[in-house]
């Protein structure tokens, strides 16, 4: 479901999301959260992160939704050394998944 949410399949987006409230997979959880249910579902993923891919994945798409690009690249980079086959870490790397707008003001 993974593999096709980030395709644009929106069945998968539609599962995806709906899992988030009663999932136990961290992986779930970030990819409801960088579709836009809401940052808050990365509290939950990291309390839950057992495998420190997961724990990274958690804190590469926060630094995401948080619009810490140069953060982003640089955690993305690494991770992706140790995990080549990470799809929603080289997602959110390969820029194809929106940053978020930044309120005006901010920097």
């Amino acid at each position: 479901m993974v593999r096709r949410a980030i395709g644009g399949d929106t069945d998968a987006v539609a599962w995806i999301i709906g899992e988030a409230s009663t999932t136990d997979s961290a992986a779930i959880l970030v990819m409801a959260a960088l579709l836009g249910s809401g940052a808050a579902l990365l509290d939950r993923a990291r309390a839950i992160a057992v495998t420190s891919r997961d724990r990274q994945t958690v804190e590469i798409a926060r630094a995401h939704l948080d619009g810490r690009a140069d953060q982003v690249d640089a955690l993305a980079r690494d991770h992706l050394v140790d995990h080549p086959g990470s799809l929603v870490v080289a997602w959110i790397a390969s820029g194809a998944l929106a940053a978020p707008a930044r309120p005006s003001g901010t920097s």
